[in-house]
């Protein structure tokens, strides 16, 4: 049985996940308004969450204490982060190996983190939904969700909420 990987993140309203620094408090601090936008309910469906080393850090950054994940599986992919970094991660250095060991483990619910991460999934052709937060907010530069694709990725709009604060959330399922 072969997974399903839902992305579930916050952009500016033109597309950006984080600015040319990183910070994201553009959305974080407009999103108190907002409350959780259903992360933490969307959290207890997923079984594994996968990031990028850049998130890695900056989930680290936010104290030991505040580690959302819980005993999840939780993967890394890496090419530079040593193997031995965190107990509570398992490091991957490229996209088969964590496809093929997220299907060992019998992972059937993914959790796509971080822009380049999202990126090579889209690419991979492994996301099969999307739940979009959109921030009230344009910051005209940074780092975009997303990146070149070879092909169209035809979706489906399911459903569009107004969170409050100002934010809209999108649900798409990608159309295979």
């Amino acid at each position: 049985m072969t997974f399903t990987a839902t992305v579930f993140i916050g952009t500016s309203l033109d597309g950006y996940i984080a600015r040319p620094n990183d910070d994201i408090e553009w959305l974080t601090s407009r999103g108190e308004k907002a409350g959780d936008m259903g992360f933490f309910e969307f959290l207890d469906s997923v079984d594994a969450v996968i990031m990028g080393r850049n998130t890695y850090e900056t989930v680290i950054g936010f104290g030991e204490e505040n580690w959302p994940y819980g005993d999840r599986h939780v993967g890394v992919l890496s090419t530079t982060l040593p193997e031995d970094t965190d107990p509570r991660i398992t490091v991957y250095r490229d996209m088969d190996t964590l496809v093929a060991d997220l299907e060992r483990r019998g992972a059937v619910h993914v959790y796509p983190d971080g822009g380049r991460l999202i990126q090579s999934f889209i690419r991979a052709g492994r996301v099969d939904r999307f739940i979009i937060s959109v921030a009230p907010v344009l910051i005209g530069s940074g780092h975009r969700l997303f990146g070149e694709l070879y092909d169209d990725v035809p979706l489906r709009l399911d459903t569009v909420a107004d969170l409050g604060g100002g934010f809209a959330q999108l649900r798409y399922t990608v159309e295979k």
